[in-house]
């Protein structure tokens, strides 16, 4: 089967109440537009059905996927081993909940056609976009974790946490092997690795409307987001990131093959092999 065009990855934990309808969304949303792609679930070692769902799924979808991580790792660790296992020539994530609506990743496409590398939803570039908002202390809480990001790791972006990014393939390739955050964290870091590259980042204004059912403690969680700030500060100022790469010299030989239906995958590296590079 040639590779498609674009590659959508879910990451996925204990998410049998909502990949089903997830899944009828995304994939009504591309034979709707007519997309050439594939959508690979990460199943982040769930507890509950939801892999049998979506392997059930997969029997009527022969271009829907599922790649199983060792254990569960966290959302940085899913999302980076879905988008290095994807094969499009474009690659993107969203939540599980589609918080932001699937017909919303066409600002995304349409961003990376004007020429970004790298294009990430905003639900705070244009608030009146957003549907159902989020409760007033977790608009607190997030407005204040993504002053402290701008101003600790230099990020102009007015929102870094929107689960809903879209890359170029080789710029992907190259970014999240350098990745080293496996939780919530993942996403400053991620657009960190990306400005030091120069790559074109574009915050493109996204629909969005709050789930009630999100996971995320913004008291525990945030926390543990402040520690992962740290933890990239520390890596900067020490040149990890430097070293790592200075290692990239070629992406044409990041080709990573179509997964199969469903793949048992080992830990990846966050360092590209040293013969690898941009």
């Amino acid at each position: 089967m040639a590779h498609p065009q674009l590659s959508i990855v879910i990451p996925a934990y204990n998410e049998s109440a909502r990949i089903e309808h997830a899944l009828d969304r995304v994939l009504s949303c591309i034979a709707e537009r007519n997309w050439d792609a594939e959508v690979l679930v990460v199943d982040d070692g769930s507890k509950d059905d939801t892999a049998a769902i979506v392997q059930r799924w997969m029997v009527q979808h022969p271009r829907l996927h599922m790649v199983r991580n060792p254990g569960n790792r966290g959302k940085g660790y899913s999302v980076r081993n879905g988008l290095l296992q994807a094969a499009g020539d474009i690659v993107m994530f969203t939540d599980a909940d589609l918080s932001a609506p699937m017909e919303e990743a066409q600002r995304l496409l349409d961003a990376l056609a004007d020429g970004a590398d790298v294009a990430i939803g905003s639900r705070w570039m244009d608030r009146t976009r957003q549907t159902i908002h989020q409760p007033l202390y977790r608009q607190f809480f997030g407005r204040c974790f993504n002053w402290v990001t701008r101003t600790i790791m230099g990020l102009p972006y007015k929102d870094t946490q929107c689960g809903f990014k879209a890359f170029k393939r080789d710029a992907a390739q190259v970014i999240f092997r350098l990745q080293t955050i496996e939780r919530w964290g993942f996403d400053p870091e991620i657009l960190f690795i990306a400005r030091k590259l120069k790559y074109v980042i574009r915050e493109v204004p996204v629909t969005w409307g709050h789930d009630e059912r999100s996971r995320m403690s913004y008291l525990r969680d945030g926390i543990k987001m402040l520690e992962d700030m740290a933890r990239i500060r520390a890596n900067f100022m020490a040149g990890r990131y430097d070293k790592a790469i200075a290692a990239l010299k070629d992406t044409s030989t990041m080709v990573t093959p179509q997964v199969a239906k469903v793949v048992e995958v080992a830990p990846t590296r966050t360092v590209a092999p040293r013969s690898v590079a941009r």
